[in-house]
């Protein structure tokens, strides 16, 4: 049955209490890879409580509750097989210069987009969250669902993968994905059993347990915040990209990153960016083990 795309935007926003401490990010940090070499100045940056800095991306796990993508299936209308589930895609916006280490504040997320594909669905959940200071940042997760469009609907913005810069990257990094990395980053509260049981892995069509995207995507804005901006997780203010392909645990990384500029110095409008003369870092994200097999499209790093 195709998805009530009505109800789904008809319905209430879902609001809940999130609080997060050092603990939690400590172990959001080691769950997308920190912590190698463990005893690097940049690496305890993320690691110990003493000096800890969080890497905005925190931000989609902050507060331990299901990601966007299990979040828009409990939405009324939306009543589908999680085996049918994709993420396409992640949005992050910052308010503020720093996610606090700590704190408590209030999600409010509800369904501002569903388009019709025709053999498939792609849902937009986006998530408000605030403390009592004022707004803190803003999510989005694109959902995209198999078998579930064909209700006549719109069909929303393309999909397609964008080509990178035909110049050769500015930096080039690579970045191992540990056995065992999947384990640890859904303990940060992504219980999808795709990242850990094979026989659900099989039934979604995959050839073994695949890494989160959310994983990934953390993985990925660590390069960037280490190579370009000096390790300095301040000057993160928008982080958005499109998920092309998985990753396997055990499998390698390859991180590509352009500076774009534009005649004032900053970055030019790289996927309808609105801010003010920042600067803007776009990346591309494969796999070695299987001849660059695309990972992460149209990444986009905005920064002061």
């Amino acid at each position: 049955m195709p998805i009530d795309a009505a109800g789904a935007l008809a319905a209430a926003p879902r609001v809940r209490e999130i609080a997060w401490d050092h603990k939690d990010v400590q172990l959001y940090h080691l769950g997308i890879g920190a912590g190698r070499p463990a005893t690097d100045p940049g690496e305890l940056r993320y690691t110990l409580e003493s000096r800890l800095h969080v890497l905005p991306s925190f931000a989609t796990v902050a507060g331990g509750g299901a990601p966007g993508v299990i979040g828009t299936l409990s939405v009324p209308g939306v009543d589908v097989d999680l085996a049918r589930v994709l993420h396409a895609g992640q949005r992050l916006r910052l308010h503020r210069p720093a996610v606090p280490v700590r704190g408590r504040a209030r999600a409010s997320s509800r369904v501002v987009a569903a388009y019709d594909k025709g053999s498939a669905a792609v849902l937009v959940l986006r998530t408000e969250v605030t403390d009592a200071d004022g707004p803190l940042w803003t999510d989005e997760a694109e959902v995209f669902v198999r078998g579930e469009g064909g209700w006549g609907g719109e069909r929303g913005p393309s999909g397609r993968p964008s080509p990178p810069p035909a110049a050769p990257a500015d930096h080039v990094v690579e970045r191992a994905v540990r056995e065992d990395q999947a384990l640890l980053y859904r303990l940060s509260g992504d219980w999808n059993p795709l990242h850990a049981d094979p026989e659900f892995a099989a039934r979604a069509g995959f050839e073994r347990p695949v890494l989160h995207g959310l994983c990934t995507y953390g993985a990925t804005l660590k390069a960037v915040v280490d190579t370009l901006l000096d390790g300095d997780v301040t000057r993160v203010r928008e982080y958005r990209t499109r998920f092309a392909g998985v990753v396997y645990p055990g499998e390698t990384l390859r991180v590509r990153m352009w500076r774009a500029t534009g005649p004032d110095g900053g970055g030019p409008d790289v996927g309808g960016s609105d801010g003010g003369g920042a600067g803007e870092a776009r990346v591309v994200v494969s796999v070695v083990e299987r001849g660059d097999a695309p990972v992460l499209d149209g990444t986009v790093v905005r920064y002061e």
